[in-house]
């Protein structure tokens, strides 16, 4: 079926193929390249051209035996139709996008140990739906997850709230879990049954970018100046325990990330932290959603949210 624009030229309207032949002669300049280009003989390109030049009343290019090149009104003819001719084909392959079905491949990303392993779950649901789809995996930094998603590296991301992006789109919540706080064997917190939030005032805590597990109602009086900063997750808790700070993280963290130099101690008045998948809002395809829905089906199947391993 021929698509066609809404640019309006004597009796009738411009076609896919001659906008197509049209913008190619017009970046190449070539008759030859652009029939290679479009994969058609040069005696079409040619006709196509001239077919559109006698719609439009004037030259549209400037022909002789060695060189090509625009005439003004094709310029302008050029420069107004780009645009519009660039906004529908990325419509057409969006739609292409989401009606393609479920195959390709999935690139999911997480950010911890429980994250992947709640993702594998996730992964072996989804692919009795859409056993076509490969579902890739891959780990990133906490602070690199958002990027990620935005550029399309990964199609989307198990993560924390909150996330204030109004390009993103999140699913339900999947886990919620408790918040605890990293600390050195030796410290007095650690022979604590829990702590409070206002505790956390009172030791430096290891900044980690990306890292969303403080309680927020505390972030403003937390110290600032002195505190050390890790790249990972891994150097923020070796930082832990050669006892230059706590780290406030989700109770996975005590299965996971068993040191023998570290204690995790439960901050009792912390919010739990919520776990969602996160996706561009203009790239819903049909594979996220299955794969959303799965999340879904394995999470909530018997009306429950999952608390995660503690």
């Amino acid at each position: 079926m021929i698509v066609k624009s809404d640019l309006m030229m004597g009796a009738g309207v411009i076609e896919r193929h001659e906008v197509e032949a049209f913008l190619a002669l017009a970046e190449e300049l070539h008759f030859g390249r652009t029939a290679a280009k479009l994969h058609v003989s040069t005696a079409r390109v040619s006709q196509t051209i001239r077919k559109l030049e006698r719609r439009v009343g004037v030259p549209l290019f400037h022909r002789t035996s060695r060189r090509v090149s625009l005439t003004t009104v094709g310029q302008q003819l050029r420069d107004e139709l780009l645009p519009a001719w660039g906004g529908l084909t990325a419509a057409v392959q969006r739609a292409i996008e989401r009606g393609r079905g479920l195959s390709g491949a999935l690139h999911v990303a997480f950010v911890s140990a429980a994250a992947a392993q709640l993702l594998a779950g996730v992964t072996q649901v989804f692919r009795e739906q859409a056993p076509d789809c490969e579902v890739r995996i891959q780990e990133v930094q906490a602070d690199q997850m958002l990027r990620r998603i935005r550029s399309g590296e990964a199609d989307l991301g198990l993560t924390t709230l909150p996330i204030d992006d109004p390009d993103l789109t999140r699913g339900s919540v999947l886990v919620r879990e408790a918040q605890v706080l990293a600390v050195p064997v030796g410290h007095p917190f650690a022979r604590r049954g829990s702590v409070l939030a206002a505790d956390l005032t009172r030791v430096p805590l290891v900044r980690l970018p990306g890292h969303t597990a403080i309680p927020p109602r505390q972030a403003d009086a937390l110290p600032n100046t002195a505190d050390p900063t890790a790249g990972t997750l891994q150097e923020a808790l070796t930082l832990v325990g050669a006892g230059q700070g706590a780290l406030p993280a989700g109770a996975h963290a005590r299965r996971y990330y068993a040191r023998p130099d570290i204690a995790y101690v439960p901050v009792s008045d912390a919010p739990a932290l919520e776990w969602v998948l996160v996706w561009p809002t203009d790239r819903h395809t049909a594979r996220v959603r299955a794969f959303v829905e799965a999340a879904d089906s394995l999470i909530h199947g018997h009306g429950t949210t999952r608390q995660p391993p503690q």
